[in-house]
């Protein structure tokens, strides 16, 4: 397994890409082509890739939105190359990658618009921090997967994606102004 920058000229790799961002999120990626990869091929964007007998086991990307903040996304990895450990060294090397820059905090937005946690099909507008407090994960919603890694939920969007359909925000401190954490 390799974790490297994602060659943006590898025309299999790119085909490669979009058949797994369809797999891992086939409700928004469904139809998802090559050319639809663009937005996350931007120079001041990072996109790394694991890559196994030269095929793409899994991908992370890193969107600049604040001076010292970027966003995760996406991260995809592959249903039969799934818990072993690629979507862990993903992370981590987008982060080392991010800190390089100067990047202080990595944070993320991830959906639960099908009633995976107990924040969905809830009103979040009632008693939030409370809720937001004992979130529990009721059908293997990502959110655990981010906490080991050290991300922290810390806020949510309530009905983001429809009525109890939040969007769920963590970010994870990589440094500090003088050396990652």
């Amino acid at each position: 397994m390799e974790i490297r920058f994602f060659d943006k000229d590898n025309i299999v790799l790119l085909r490669e890409a979009a058949e797994l961002l369809a797999e891992a999120f086939p409700h928004c990626y469904g139809n998802y082509t090559e050319e639809d990869l663009e937005e996350y091929l931007e120079d001041e964007r990072i996109l790394l890739m694991a890559a196994e007998d030269g095929h793409l086991a899994g991908l992370v990307g890193a969107v600049p939105q604040y001076d010292c903040a970027w966003e995760l996304h996406p991260l995809a990895v592959r249903k039969a190359c799934r818990h072993r450990g690629i979507g862990t060294r993903l992370v981590r090397a987008l982060e080392k990658e991010c800190a390089e820059r100067g990047v202080l905090t990595i944070y993320l937005g991830t959906d639960d618009e099908f009633g995976q946690t107990s924040l969905g099909e809830t009103d979040l507008f009632e008693d939030t921090y409370n809720k937001i407090q004992n979130v529990k994960n009721l059908k293997g919603h990502p959110f655990e997967f981010y906490q080991k890694l050290g991300y922290q939920i810390v806020g949510v969007i309530p009905d983001a994606n429809g009525k109890g359909k939040p969007d769920i925000f963590m970010a994870r401190r990589i440094r500090t102004k003088d050396k990652e954490v």
